[in-house]
């Protein structure tokens, strides 16, 4: 069912197979339908100090860290660079702005994906390009066993942040893979560049306003309208990926 896919995946990292032994997730709008809430929490921050960007424009820098997306706004609104105590102070608001929001709920379908890698043996690593403690610190509650706290990367980790493969790469280490035995699970243009940038094969999932061409373009081999279809398609995915060899002919 998904053979093509898998094909021209393998072709263009010139791999044999690949045998999923870790799954590399993102967070924000992956297992948690935050980002609408994190585009107005970055909205208003911006506003506060005279940007006035559009609100679709935080959904496309969604994986960046928050200095690395301060920092470009900087540059194209003022024509200079954040310093790194606005970095500090505005990243600081963001997350007050963000945490005084109503609570997101996880994402219908995160469980369901998450269980079923569980039950196949695949490793579970958090990727974000996120710092916050509000949602970090509800993993263990909401998605319980899902992650171990050595199995995370998130903004504070990293010197390069997404669309770089570093997040990717560095969860690799932590769970002692190679790039053909992962696959990434991304819902943001930036973080499907980083995972595919990676050697990883990235599964883009719509669950924000962006159409799937942008997830597409981005370099996804495959795209789910949502993480509800995603969870559904995963066994047979899997599956695929185990079985599928590069056509050598």
């Amino acid at each position: 069912m998904y053979s093509a896919y898998i094909q021209r995946f393998l072709e263009r990292n010139d791999y044999i197979n690949v045998i999923p032994r870790a799954a590399l997730i993102d967070m924000d709008g992956t297992l948690y339908d935050s980002m609408p809430r994190h585009a107005r929490a970055w909205q208003q921050m911006m506003a506060e100090v005279g940007i006035d960007a559009p609100l679709d424009d935080f959904f496309r820098y969604e994986g960046r860290t928050g200095a690395s997306t301060i920092d470009i706004l900087f540059r194209r609104f003022f024509r200079r660079g954040a310093t790194e105590q606005e970095k500090t102070d505005l990243y600081r608001r963001k997350t007050e702005l963000f945490a005084a929001m109503p609570p997101v709920e996880p994402m219908p379908g995160a469980r369901d994906m998450l269980e079923f890698l569980k039950s196949i043996g695949v490793k579970r690593v958090l990727v974000t390009g996120s710092g916050q403690n509000t949602l970090l610190n509800r993993l263990d509650t909401d998605f319980p066993g899902a992650f171990t706290h050595d199995m995370r990367v998130t903004s504070r980790d990293v010197k390069h942040g997404k669309p770089h493969p570093e997040p990717f790469l560095m969860a690799m280490t932590k769970a002692a893979v190679a790039p053909d035995e992962c696959i990434v699970i991304e819902n943001a243009p930036l973080g499907i560049e980083a995972g595919n940038a990676s050697g990883a094969f990235t599964i883009g999932v719509s669950t924000g306003p962006l159409p799937l061409k942008e997830l597409e373009d981005a370099g996804a081999d495959i795209v789910f309208p949502s993480m509800e279809e995603c969870a559904k398609a995963l066994p047979i995915l899997v599956y695929s990926l185990v079985t599928t060899s590069r056509n050598l002919n």
